[in-house]
């Protein structure tokens, strides 16, 4: 019988630690992390030369990365980027066919309240809600055909961000970190800003039963950046990282090697090593005034969502794989939707064409995949005090950069925007659509679990090759 190995427990001592916080760290480490390269796919190449893992792709990746603008809450399709002169025509009358089951809207019609018009040398339609996006429509898909599982926020939400409406599935950015890794030998592959705590949580930017070490690093929460800080990471010192690792190499020798081990080591590892990076990396203030204004930091309103996704930009920059920029569960108006709509509008707009533009100045746009929506759209039909219900049957996301052809529209919804009835694109074609732009085969990108090999994209989906340049 193998004798124990007391060396981390005497260090322990040294540090004060008592018996109870060592088993704290070492449970932490061992339970919530989990396994590391020998995961991978066979394809994958751990570790070049430089130190940053990477992944024989299954085909040339049009873009390196994918930022995810994320409008928690549903903004309405109806009401900025579909266009739809019914339900203009026919407003206050009855939606002329049956309300899908749950849907505790009146039937009667309600057009936007916002003024129509074409913009750019494309001539699409859009709304003037969101006037600083709309300068960028020449750059931009917007897909009117989405539709999804979920007719809450809970269900919708899981499908988004994991595409799945109701079992525990590892995120988008998890899948992405999963098959391509870090780009960067001291950053984390994906990194989600100012998430939600509801409608899932964690579970939105987790990892699952893939790698725990392929889960989000969170900055902010609800919407909201905070101080742009990784929790901890500023407090925490390199002894307590050299300890934690030697409680768990301790337990690798008392109780022989596993992956879970093996993975809160590397993840340990990782995050001694971000302390002496990530701090520059998110340090705003080595941006000129100029950046910042085009951003909106400083005004009141935009200063936090602008923040966000300049913070969004050097992430990208710097070789994170997947970021997911949250506005906070805000574009849920149930009734009062132009103000509600207004106010959301006001504070992202500005930053997220503020983002655009940097993208473009730097050269970044074009190797950068750029997804804007929320979990569903809402109701052509007025709900409580001049309001929208939700509507996952059929709405619009817009997509740009990383190999998207601008200034388009594919699909198309109903006559009033209920449903989605032509060129219908799902939830799981979406995610096909983003990690085929990366050089990822949605239906080659396995993990094996519970007896099946699992796919982000179930065993659905299909590439959106329509959108894509040639």
């Amino acid at each position: 019988m193998r004798a124990p190995n007391f060396d981390f427990w005497i260090e322990a001592k040294r540090m004060k630690l008592n018996r109870r916080d060592c088993l704290v760290q070492s449970t932490w480490t061992t339970g919530a992390l989990a396994v590391t390269a020998s995961a991978l796919p066979a394809s994958s190449a751990w570790a070049n030369d430089s130190g940053v893992q990477t992944l024989v792709q299954h085909h040339p990746a049009k873009a390196k990365r994918v930022i995810f603008l994320f409008m928690h809450g549903g903004p309405s399709h109806v009401d900025t980027f579909d266009y739809k002169p019914m339900l203009i025509r026919d407003n206050g009358k009855d939606l002329p066919f049956e309300l899908p089951p749950q849907i505790s809207a009146k039937p009667t019609l309600l057009a936007s309240p916002w003024k129509w018009s074409q913009h750019g040398e494309a001539g699409l339609w859009a709304t003037d809600l969101l006037q600083e996006m709309n300068k960028h429509l020449d750059s931009l898909c917007v897909v009117r055909s989405m539709h999804t599982r979920g007719q809450s926020h809970g269900q919708a939400v899981g499908m988004v961000n994991t595409g799945s409406d109701n079992f525990v599935r590892p995120s988008v950015g998890a899948w992405i970190s999963y098959a391509l890794g870090a780009g960067h030998p001291d950053l984390p592959a994906h990194v989600a800003i100012a998430p939600a705590t509801a409608h899932g949580g964690p579970r939105n930017y987790g990892a699952a039963f893939l790698p725990a070490k392929h889960q989000a690093t969170v900055v902010g929460k609800n919407g909201q950046i905070g101080d742009g800080k990784i929790a901890y990471l500023d407090a925490a010192e390199g002894h307590q990282f050299d300890l934690v690792n030697q409680l768990n190499r301790g337990h690798v020798q008392s109780a022989g090697r596993d992956r879970a081990t093996d993975g809160a080591i590397e993840a340990v590892d990782l995050a001694n090593r971000m302390r002496g990076t990530a701090p520059e990396v998110m340090d705003l203030s080595k941006e000129t005034d100029a950046t910042k204004k085009l951003y909106g930091i400083g005004e009141k309103t935009t200063d936090s969502f602008g923040r966000s996704c300049l913070m969004a930009r050097r992430l990208a920059e710097s070789g994170v794989r997947f970021i997911t920029v949250s506005s906070g569960q805000v574009w849920d108006q149930h009734g009062n939707l132009k103000n509600g709509h207004e106010k959301n509008a006001a504070k992202t707009d500005l930053p997220i064409a503020g983002l655009f533009a940097d993208l473009k100045q730097r050269g970044l746009w074009e190797e950068t995949l750029v997804v804007w929506g929320g979990e569903f759209g809402r109701t052509p039909v007025v709900q409580g005090s001049n309001g929208r219900d939700h509507n996952p049957q059929g709405f619009s996301m817009v997509l740009g950069g990383g190999g998207i052809r601008g200034g388009i529209t594919y699909g198309e919804t109903d006559d009033y925007g209920y449903y989605a009835v032509r060129d219908r694109v799902h939830m799981h074609d979406l995610h096909a659509t983003m990690l085929h732009q990366l050089g990822v085969d949605h239906e080659r990108l396995t993990y094996p679990y519970a007896g099946r090999d699992f796919r982000l994209t179930d065993v659905h989906g299909r590439v959106v090759e329509e959108i894509l340049e040639s």
